[in-house]
């Protein structure tokens, strides 16, 4: 096991203090490789030679000037890497390309190292890890080398887990990116579709596809998405989407937030990981979010399309040379799973894509009644032996809830939440609509700090996460003290945008509030009175920040959008009102003494 704290933070620190050098790191990892010998998780580790132009590179760079300066990496060998074979675990399958992954690219150009390349189920097809050749080797799981490690990404889990590497590239299209990261207490990222380019990598269902990440904090893992997830304009699946712009950040969660969890009765989980999800449960409230139990039955009929439906005709298209001229190099469960795939009809694949298209309309609308969901990353730990007895039927429950998301298009992270009674690490899967993986990071991160859980399989302690500045998801929330008040006249204005009532509060008291003259219907105009003022009754609503302008521009004046300072000292976007406007129209009335408008509006009745 690695001796030093791999974190990305703490490397980047130790480099910037001159405590460190990417020479002196990587003499050492590669002294930890010739102790280890021979190892499962690799199919191909790169020479000292091979890593000479990395580190030469860096010899002559400032440590400040890039955000991976000196940090190790492995690739999950479907993934390029210029110059190095690439197997999917099929030696006659492999080529040699000249050109590394755009990810990849990106990776190495803001300082990181490739350390080699990493074992896999072949083809990318299998959650467990234990469909690897024999050539190659099957990992063990970091924690019990008689379990399984997870997959398809095995190795990368696993390499990141023991401290060989900082973080790993793996892939993900039915769970691969989360299931291992469960099983060997990782952070796993499974992007929005789209948010990393596929380009230079071996498809398995190219339409659901993406580069996931593993890694030891939340911290790293977002550092690393920043640095991956560039448009590709040359990759036909890649999605353009600015964070910034679209008002989203990773950083310290909202104060607020509601929680989706399925009722216990659809989890699935043995009794070992059903007493996770209910710690796990039980942290989230701790941190203040809400639990609403909502029926999760079109998430788990849409899993099931996955294998049941024309969708592992995509797999057979991805090798079907292969398949269908040396059948026999393929291992026996994936060439089971994948020679199914030539049997769809076209027609068969329309009515799939129906079927979801309904299934996708039920899961959105569940969605939107939370803000993130959760569910168990996997439902149980199955040892090697279980998964050699039934190799199908394990694999399909380890999938459960994973199999959906890439199909509706969600976004996901696996967090390690605690550890078992027989000491293996369990996790949980927050997951929300495409790109709010900023969101489910900020969240992920307010539980590592809460749990604070070992660094992968290793004994170091987590460092202490440093304060960062709040999260932002693409929400605003809005101060409303009138007529955008539940139930009266002008709330529809905020419903009809997305919006969602999040705290009935008051202001702090510091404000009168008067009824302007004119109407229907009666507006009110809060103002800042310091020596005068009084609370008031307002109400918190949460509104898509894309949605702002055109309400905005609905605003009469002599109104307008401004900072309103609530009762517990928080500053929030509300309505507030121009100078000279009580007078403007005729005289306005003071309703201060009545609390609120909908105290006033008694009155008048």
């Amino acid at each position: 096991m690695s001796a030093i704290d791999m974190t990305m933070t703490s490397l980047l620190a130790r480099y910037r203090a001159n405590e460190l050098t990417p020479r002196g790191l990587i003499a050492d990892l590669l002294a930890d490789a010739a102790a280890r010998g021979f190892d499962p998780a690799w199919i191909t580790r790169l020479s000292r030679e091979q890593l000479e132009p990395y580190l030469a590179r860096l010899d002559a760079i400032d440590p400040q000037s890039l955000p991976l300066y000196g940090i190790p990496f492995a690739i999950k060998d479907n993934i390029d890497l210029a110059n190095v074979p690439t197997t999917a675990g099929s030696p006659v399958y492999a080529y040699t390309p000249n050109e590394s992954a755009f990810v990849v690219r990106q990776l190495i150009e803001a300082g990181a190292i490739p350390m080699g390349k990493t074992n896999l189920d072949q083809f990318a097809t299998g959650l467990v890890g234990e469909r690897a050749l024999d050539i190659y080797g099957v990992p063990g799981n970091a924690f019990d080398a008689e379990r399984i490690p997870g997959g398809s990404s095995s190795g990368s889990a696993v390499t990141t887990a023991q401290g060989q590497v900082s973080f790993a590239l793996g892939t993900d299209t039915a769970g691969s990116g989360r299931v291992p990261a469960c099983f060997n207490n990782l952070f796993g990222v499974k992007p929005t579709l789209g948010l990393l380019s596929t380009a230079g990598v071996v498809p398995a269902c190219a339409t659901l596809d993406t580069i996931s990440l593993f890694t030891l904090s939340a911290d790293d893992a977002a550092a690393v998405l920043d640095v991956a997830g560039q448009y590709d304009p040359e990759c036909a699946w890649s999605r353009r989407h600015d964070f910034a712009v679209a008002g989203q950040a990773y950083g310290e969660m909202l104060k607020r937030f509601r929680f989706g969890v399925p009722p216990e009765s659809q989890w699935h989980t043995d009794a070992a990981y059903s007493v996770g999800m209910r710690q796990a449960i039980a942290q989230l409230e701790a941190l203040g979010g809400v639990r609403f139990e909502l029926d999760c039955t079109p998430l788990l009929a849409a899993a099931r399309l996955l294998y049941e439906g024309p969708w592992v005709a995509e797999r057979y298209h991805a090798v079907r040379e292969l398949i269908e001229s040396q059948p026999d190099t393929l291992h026996p469960a994936t060439r089971q799973v994948i020679e199914g795939g030539g049997a769809p009809k076209a027609v068969d694949a329309f009515d799939a894509r129906y079927k979801l298209a309904e299934l996708k309309r039920q899961a959105d609308a569940l969605l939107a009644q939370v803000d993130v969901m959760l569910a168990p990353t996997t439902v149980e730990h199955p040892t090697k032996a279980e998964v050699a007895a039934e190799p199908i039927a394990v694999n399909s429950r380890v999938g459960t809830w994973t199999n959906f998301m890439n199909l509706l298009d969600y976004s996901a992270l696996a967090v390690p939440t605690g550890f078992t009674d027989a000491g293996l690490p369990f996790g949980v899967t927050l997951f929300g609509p495409a790109f709010d993986d900023l969101s489910l990071l900020s969240l992920g991160r307010a539980l590592e700090r809460r749990l604070v859980l070992p660094l992968g399989a290793t004994s170091i302690a987590r460092p202490q996460l440093p304060a960062l500045p709040p999260a932002k998801d693409g929400t605003l929330e809005l101060v409303v003290c009138g007529a955008h008040l539940a139930g009266l006249p002008l709330n529809h204005q905020l419903t009809s945008r997305g919006g969602v009532r999040v705290a009935s509060t008051r202001s702090s008291p510091n404000y009168r509030l008067y009824a302007l003259a004119g109407g229907p219907p009666a507006r009110p105009a809060m103002v800042r009175d310091d020596a005068n003022g009084a609370a008031i009754e307002v109400e918190v609503w949460r509104l898509p920040i894309d949605t702002i302008g055109s309400f905005l521009a609905g605003i009469p004046a002599p109104l307008g959008l401004g900072q309103v300072e609530l009762e517990n000292g928080e500053w929030q976007c509300g309505f507030i009102c121009t100078a000279g406007a009580l007078e403007a129209g005729g005289p306005a009335e003071d309703v201060t003494h009545f609390g609120g408008w909908r105290g006033w509006i008694a009155s008048q009745q």
